[in-house]
Order: C-alpha cells, then sequence, then structure tokens
C-alpha cells in the first residue's frame, strides 16, 4: 500500500544502483523522483557551454545562478533542460562527468541547488530524492533515509555497461570521483548516521525495490 505522504532519501556513490532503484520505488508508491545529480551535471554543462575556467569560483558560480534549470520529475521519464535546451544526453556525457566534481564542490553552488531541491521536496506528497547528501543535508527528516552501495568491481561493471566503456577505466574514475566527493569540504559524500545501509552487490533490482518498500511500509503508514 502507498503512503499518503512519504519523502524517501537514497544516497551513495556513483554505480551502487541508486537512479534505477530510485525510478522504480518512486513508481512504486505513484510519487516523483528527483535525481540531485543531474541537478548539478546541468550547471556543469551550461559552465563548460560558456568555456569558463572550472578554477574561476566567482564565475562558475555567476553562471550557476544565471542558468535556467527546468527539472521533469515522472520517474518514467526524467528530463532536463537548461537555459531552454534539452540536456539529458549531454550531461551524460566524459566532459561533463569529468567536471562535475569540481563544480558540485563550490558551496554557493550547492547551496542554491539544495535551496531548489528542498522547494521540490516541500511541494510533494510522495518523493524519492537520491544523491550524495539527500539524508544528510536536502532530507534530513525523510521518512526512509537508505545508503546504497555495492562493491567497486560491481559499479565498474554497471556503469561500464550504461556508457559502454571499458571497466578498468570505468572503476578507476569512479574511485576518482569517490574521492573528490567525500573530501569536498562543502557537503561530502557520507552516510547519515541514522541511514539504513543497503549493499546491493548481488542483488537484482526488483529485489532492492521490494526490500526498500517494505522498509518503507514499516515507517510510514498508509
Amino acid at each position: 500500500m502507498r503512503p499518503e505522504r512519504c519523502v524517501v532519501a537514497v544516497d551513495g556513490p556513483s554505480g551502487s544502483g541508486k537512479s534505477t532503484v530510485s525510478r522504480r520505488l518512486a513508481t512504486a508508491i505513484d510519487g516523483i523522483y528527483l535525481d540531485t545529480g543531474a541537478m548539478y551535471r546541468a550547471i556543469t554543462w551550461a559552465v563548460l557551454q560558456s568555456g569558463a575556467d572550472l578554477s574561476d569560483v566567482d564565475t562558475v558560480v555567476k553562471i550557476a545562478m544565471e542558468t535556467d534549470l527546468s527539472i521533469g520529475t515522472d520517474p518514467q521519464a526524467p528530463h532536463f533542460e537548461a537555459n531552454g535546451v534539452d540536456v539529458d544526453a549531454a550531461i551524460r556525457g566524459p566532459e561533463v562527468t569529468g567536471a562535475v566534481s569540481a563544480v558540485a564542490a563550490i558551496p554557493q553552488v550547492r547551496a542554491m541547488l539544495v535551496q531548489f531541491q528542498q522547494d521540490i521536496i516541500s511541494g510533494a506528497p510522495r518523493i524519492v530524492v537520491e544523491g550524495r547528501d539527500i539524508a544528510s543535508v536536502v532530507a534530513p527528516n525523510a521518512d526512509l533515509k537508505v545508503y546504497l552501495t555495492a562493491s567497486a568491481a560491481a559499479r565498474a561493471q554497471r556503469r561500464s555497461a550504461e556508457d559502454a566503456t571499458d571497466v578498468v577505466a570505468t572503476e578507476a574514475d569512479l574511485a576518482r570521483r569517490d574521492q573528490l566527493d567525500s573530501s569536498r569540504a562543502a557537503d561530502p559524500l557520507r552516510q547519515a548516521s541514522d541511514a539504513t545501509t543497503l549493499d546491493t552487490t548481488g542483488m537484482g533490482i526488483d529485489e532492492v525495490v521490494t526490500q526498500l518498500l517494505s522498509m518503507l511500509n514499516s515507517k510510514v503508514s498508509p
């Protein structure tokens, strides 16, 4: 049974299954889905399009503030536009992937997007939000907080299958991003103290979603 209202926070590193699981879970509860990582990617795309130097923080912040983000929260068809441009494919490309951790580490960019994310959450009866700082920063009062993880090999295998890239190179890139995201000063990737860890290594998507639904139902009255 679906709850009348709920916020589900799903955190974890790249390749842990956050996106697929979160979308399936949102569909199962007839809720909406918010991919916060895509928001940072969309801003990064705008910065790269401008030709700005990523080390020029003031310029990056100015571009972020001026970028018009349009966010589709349908879990069946999430969609992003930046300044009127469809960026669904572009934000998943290697250029944005290589630069997004640097942009996401800027406190002013994070503060702006966190406020945006919280506004979306406050207006939704049922929502699944995925990212790296959801349970600890964006939605600390979420009804269910989950930290998804998986072995480095499993994460690399999943991501390389999605991107048709070399597994070894993918594993190295994931390790690089983990280090950057975990060590940044502003809202680093970390597990909230009251989040439940779920290791998805060897688990199928349906199995993970079923387990999360059971956890959610135990916390929220239908």
